[in-house]
Order: C-alpha cells, then sequence, then structure tokens
C-alpha cells in the first residue's frame, strides 16, 4: 500500500481556493449563499480567493481553476464551492502530475466525492470529506439545525489548523446497526457520486477499507440499487465497516420507512462487517472533516468512530 501523501496544515492568515469541481454556482440565491460561506471562512481568520471560473459552464475551464490553484503558491488550501451532478466530466482535464507534486488540503462533499476519491487513487494525497463554501458554509447560519455552524467551524479549525485526529466528536444520536470493531483506510462520501468512479482508473481501493456513505435524496429502491451494485463489484468482500452519515430525504421526509443503514444491515448480512450509523456527515447536517486515504476506527458497541492517523503535516 502506497504512505498516503500529507498536505500542510493551515494558519490562520493562509488563503483559501475557492473551486467548482462540479456543477457551476449560478441564481442570484446561490451566489448570495456562497457570499456568505466567503465570509464565515473570512470570520474564522483566512483569506478567500475564488477561482475565476467558479460560475463558467465549462467542464474545462472550471478544472482549470483546480490545476492552477495547485500550483500557486499562494494559495494554501483548496474547497469546493457546492455539489452537483458533472464531477465526472472535470476529472480527464485535472493535471495529476502538477496536483501530486503540490499537495494541499482539499476538501468537498455531494458530487465532490468524485473528486475527492480520485485525487486520493490517483495521487495517494489526503483529501478530505466535509463542509463545501455554498451548501454548507453559506446555508448552515439559516438553516440552525443543531447549531450545525458551531460544529463544522470547531470540526474545521480542529483537523486544519490544530491538526487534530483521535475520537471524532459527535454532532447528534450514534445508534449501532451491527455490532463489531475495526480499522482500515477511509473511502467513500455520497453514495450515488461515489459509483461514477467503479470500474474506472479513479476507483478506490476497497481492500481493508472503512467505508463512508450518505445521500441527499435517495428512495429505498434507489438505495437497495446502489447497495446492488456496490456488492456486483465485490466491495462488500473487502471492506472491513461502514459508517453511514446523515440521509436527508430518508431522516427528515420519510423518517418511519427503511433506513438507508437498515437496507445495507438487510444487503450485507452475510459478511458480518460491523455497520455505524451517526449524523455526523452529510447533507443539511454538520459535518465533520473526514480524511480519505487514513486510518480510521469503528466501534459499533460503543458507538465510537476515531481518526488514527495524523493527516496532515
Amino acid at each position: 500500500m502506497t504512505k498516503p501523501v500529507l498536505p500542510e496544515r493551515l494558519r490562520h492568515g493562509d488563503t483559501i481556493g475557492l473551486v467548482s469541481p462540479s456543477d457551476p454556482v449560478t441564481g442570484k440565491m446561490h451566489l448570495e449563499e456562497l457570499e456568505k460561506g466567503i465570509q464565515f471562512l473570512k470570520n474564522m481568520g483566512f483569506k478567500v480567493e475564488a477561482g475565476k471560473n467558479i460560475c463558467s459552464p465549462d467542464p474545462w475551464a472550471r478544472a482549470m481553476d483546480i490545476n492552477e490553484f495547485f500550483v500557486n503558491k499562494k494559495i494554501n488550501a483548496i474547497i469546493s464551492t457546492q455539489g452537483g451532478d458533472s464531477a465526472q466530466h472535470l476529472l480527464p482535464y485535472l493535471k495529476w502530475d502538477d496536483i501530486a507534486e503540490n499537495p494541499k488540503i482539499f476538501m468537498g462533499l455531494s458530487d465532490a466525492t468524485v473528486t475527492l476519491n480520485a485525487i486520493a487513487q490517483k495521487t495517494s494525497m489526503v483529501v478530505f470529506h466535509g463542509s463545501d463554501v455554498r451548501y454548507c458554509f453559506g446555508k448552515y447560519p439559516m438553516l440552525e439545525v443543531q447549531s450545525p455552524a458551531d460544529y463544522g467551524k470547531k470540526e474545521f479549525l480542529d483537523r486544519f489548523v490544530s491538526r487534530k485526529i483521535g475520537e471524532i466528536r459527535k454532532s447528534r444520536q450514534r445508534q449501532t446497526i451491527r455490532s463489531g470493531k475495526a480499522e482500515g483506510r477511509l473511502v467513500g462520501g455520497n453514495i450515488r457520486c461515489l459509483l461514477k468512479v467503479m470500474k474506472t482508473e479513479y476507483c478506490p481501493d476497497w481492500d481493508d477499507a472503512i467505508l463512508i456513505l450518505e445521500a441527499l435524496r435517495i428512495t429505498e429502491d434507489q438505495c437497495a440499487a446502489y447497495f446492488s451494485e456496490l456488492k456486483s463489484f465485490g466491495v462488500f468482500n473487502k471492506i472491513k465497516g461502514v459508517v453511514v452519515g446523515f440521509v436527508y430525504s430518508m431522516q427528515v421526509e420519510f423518517p418511519d420507512e427503511p433506513q438507508m443503514e437498515d437496507i445495507l444491515c438487510e444487503f450485507t448480512d452475510m459478511y458480518g462487517f460491523p455497520i455505524l450509523k451517526t449524523n455526523d456527515f452529510g447533507h443539511n447536517t454538520p459535518n465533520t472533516v473526514l480524511p480519505i486515504g487514513i486510518r480510521a476506527s469503528m466501534d459499533a458497541d460503543e458507538k465510537k468512530f476515531a481518526i488514527l492517523d495524523q493527516c496532515l503535516k
């Protein structure tokens, strides 16, 4: 197994670059939310520079922002503006050698799952599943769901400035779905988006991994279909455990119907790996910062989830 490449930590006063690895930011409301997210980062003590193409409909142009920010010595970290449904279209334009030679914090969620896992697979660089700027930092202060802005801020600063690892602070209730303990490298993210990289050169190495999964809008039938795909690809034969994050539509809109963790448990009964349900990452929920490619541990019985190895220099 290739040793993970660690980016540099953040320091107050550093510059964070904003990119759109999936859809461009368009529309008055979304642009206003982006500005709120930018102010959120500035209030934490960072400078912010937006890529010149974050609103461009051209995937090549949006990819160029990513390439340019990785080689730009004045940019200390890179964060996704938002998700969408087009991250796979940027991958052919990314300059993998430049990214590998200039490791930096790169964070996002939702459709950025595609980019995160692709970068980790192509370069061995540690990347981070966590809040993006518009959808998370821009909307959270308005949502006020369990003080998500406070949780997201503390997790951001703890991970990126203080380099804190160890047990992950829980934002809300956790649940044991299948008993057991496991250790492994973190992979995953949004389940629908993760399936886009299956059977491609960007597909994660599933051996001895802990899989993290979340979703925004998903039906019971879609969830079953996605798990059938993962099963057919042999993923469940290789992983050590699963941590399920917040699944908005199921938990909020259909709380009395089968949940993602229930369907997963049924689908994987013959494998026996532990399953822990949390609400610590996902859409419309507080987000911790999870380093993709770094070893983590889970104890479903004790409802504990921890980062084992240092993820930043």
